[in-house]
């Protein structure tokens, strides 16, 4: 069994060398006014756990054992009057992609994933190892008016056994949504498709749920010149193609949707700009994350059989069951497989918003292979959060830890300890966040506002074939700094939001998960700027400024490692946050828990 995650302890060397980057934040301008932060409520230990492999004692309160908090993110947050609706996921740093090898438990002092070893998993052989940590998501309510918290779970699970084995089988609730006095509540199935729950906002009555077969996850919503519109992914996991939907569905009949975009890649964030819809993609599925696990623990990895060439290798690949084949890796490489920005029709012409016959009308305007030069780690990269600030549409990237590694490693194996260090090291990067104006047009401009002048690519036949990294252009000059604003370890802007006349961006921070909770020790004469645990809240305080940090240690809890949701409300935001930490229970007041979070961000 395996004391420590897979990741972080074994990853020092590789970040060693990121570690030493200044952190710099920008302050606030006198005319700004700062935010204040409250904790509006929190997630609670809802199981007892007494090791891998033991069946779960009664409880909480724990006799035996000690307690476990699964709710681990506020998946997906919606607003509809003076009333939050949310749903969450259970254990979301331990569920695995379909055709990920699981091999050993994980267990340590912040977190435990029992994979085929959990009580579910030992009392259900049929369930895969990759889910034995799920958990039913939950719904909940919070009233504005009244600071209280309602858990609406139970209005599910008691409608009809139909209803609560689809709740049971999803595998969170990953987005939420409010419009014409229904809230909807969505999130990949564990058996297939996407489940969608209902309810009327006005009495809070719960209408009923479905299925959508032909779609395999979600992620976001939005409402864009009155109507409401998803993003879905097809294909397992999500990874074969992307489409739009428009609800056209009310109170009565709440789960209708028709297809308004037809698209290579799945859909991550929405929003409107400038009378379009413009739409973030994740790549098409790319490969077994047991491979970045490999490397993670120092195992080179089996090279490929002698034969296939450099050109042929992508389809060689090691990728998720059901996965289209992945792309040639060079430079033939299609930009639209890749994560991208993709622009709509406008949604004035010919009927009101979208429709059927725009589905084949949407534009590519952007593609990681824009930004990064090396054509392999390039198709690792995702998009998250998207916004129209300004009069320009800003975005930003994801990298899931180690996944760029586990692609470059299934291209091109590794030959000794040094070349996979190599790979480890130059395969790592923090998310960069770009603008861009007339994006399409004639006057197109895209900025790099936070990113990379030269980025590590690799070059296959330097050494005489044996392959070296060196720095690459990216062709941006970054306007106001470095990647991650500054911070190696932030990976993900996940989550983009407009308030107020700020622009805030929510990231992902994996320095806590990376460096096991313990900062490390700078090499001896140096004083570089430490990294910090816990989520950062950015601000773009006015168009042509840089960003400020609003906060960057989770607030107030470094075991708080991103920003997933963000709800708008006048120069108010609602943050849902990610916190996997599922044995962090101890109830002393003042120790950092684990356990989603729901934080109001307001103005003094």
């Amino acid at each position: 069994m395996r004391r420590r995650p897979p990741l972080p302890g074994r990853l020092l060397p590789a970040f060693a060398t990121l570690i030493l980057l200044p952190l710099l934040a920008t302050p606030a301008h006198a005319d700004i006014r700062p935010e204040t932060v409250r904790l509006l409520a929190k997630a609670a230990a809802d199981e007892c756990f007494a090791g891998v492999g033991v069946d779960y004692p009664p409880g909480p309160p724990c006799t035996v054992g000690q307690p476990k908090v699964n709710q681990s993110y506020v998946w997906g947050l919606a607003q509809a009057g003076r009333r939050l609706w949310f749903g969450t996921g259970a254990n979301v740093l331990c569920l695995k992609p379909e055709g990920y090898q699981v091999r050993e438990p994980i267990l340590n002092d912040d977190y435990v994933c029992e994979f085929g070893q959990s009580q579910p998993a030992r009392g259900n052989p049929a369930l895969p190892a990759t889910l034995g940590d799920h958990r039913t998501p939950e719904v909940y309510t919070y009233d504005l008016a009244t600071e209280r918290l309602t858990e609406r779970t139970g209005d599910i699970t008691s409608a009809s056994p139909a209803d609560a084995n689809l709740l049971n089988t999803t595998a969170g609730l990953r987005s939420a949504a409010a419009h014409q006095g229904v809230v909807l509540l969505g999130g990949p199935s564990v058996v297939g498709g996407v489940n969608v729950f209902a309810f009327d906002t006005v009495t809070g009555r719960y209408l009923g749920s479905t299925n959508l077969t032909a779609y395999e996850n979600i992620r976001h919503w939005v409402v864009a010149g009155g109507v409401l519109y998803a993003g879905v992914g097809l294909g397992a996991n999500g990874g074969e193609a992307g489409r739009v939907l428009r609800w056209t569905g009310d109170r009565t009949d709440p789960f209708a949707f028709t297809e308004v975009a037809d698209l290579p890649t799945q859909v991550a964030d929405l929003t409107e700009h400038q009378g379009r819809l413009y739409v973030s993609t994740w790549p098409k599925a790319i490969v077994d994350g047991s491979v970045a696990e490999r490397a993670a623990a120092g195992i080179l990895p089996t090279p490929p059989p002698v034969g296939p060439s450099y050109s042929d290798v992508g389809e060689q690949a090691p990728r998720a069951v059901g996965a289209a084949p992945a792309a040639d890796p060079g430079d033939g490489t299609d930009p639209a497989d890749l994560a991208g920005i993709w622009m709509s029709p406008p949604l004035a012409a010919g009927a009101p918003g979208l429709n059927p016959e725009d589905a084949g009308n949407w534009s590519q305007v952007w593609s990681a292979a824009d930004y990064e030069p090396d054509p392999v780690v390039r198709r690792a990269y995702a998009l998250g959060g998207l916004a129209s600030y300004g009069g320009r549409l800003h975005w930003g990237t994801m990298h899931v830890p180690l996944q760029a590694t586990a692609l470059h490693l299934s291209v091109y194996p590794p030959r000794s300890q040094a070349q996979l260090q190599a790979t480890v090291q130059n395969t790592q990067r923090a998310f960069a966040v770009f603008r861009g104006q007339d994006l399409g047009g004639a006057h197109e401009r895209i900025e790099t506002l936070y990113g990379e002048s030269t980025l590590p690519a690799y070059d296959p036949t330097a050494n005489n074939g044996v392959g070296a990294w060196a720095p690459a252009p990216t062709g941006a000059t970054p306007v106001y700094g470095g990647s991650g604003f500054g911070d190696p370890f932030n990976l993900y802007a996940w989550k983009m939001a407009v308030a107020g006349g700020r622009l805030y961006v929510g990231t992902m921070d994996f320095a806590y998960i990376s460096l096991e909770g313990e900062m490390p020790t700078p090499p001896a004469g140096t004083a570089p700027s430490p990294p910090t645990f816990g989520a950062d809240l950015w601000s773009f305080d006015a168009p042509g400024r840089p960003a400020r940090a609003v906060d960057t240690g989770g607030f107030g809890n470094p075991l708080n490692q991103g920003v997933r949701t963000m709800v708008v409300d006048g120069s108010t935001l609602y943050l849902g946050m990610a916190n996997p930490m599922n044995l962090r229970t101890d109830p002393t007041p003042g120790v950092p828990k684990g356990g989603w979070e729901l934080i109001r961000v307001s103005r003094r």
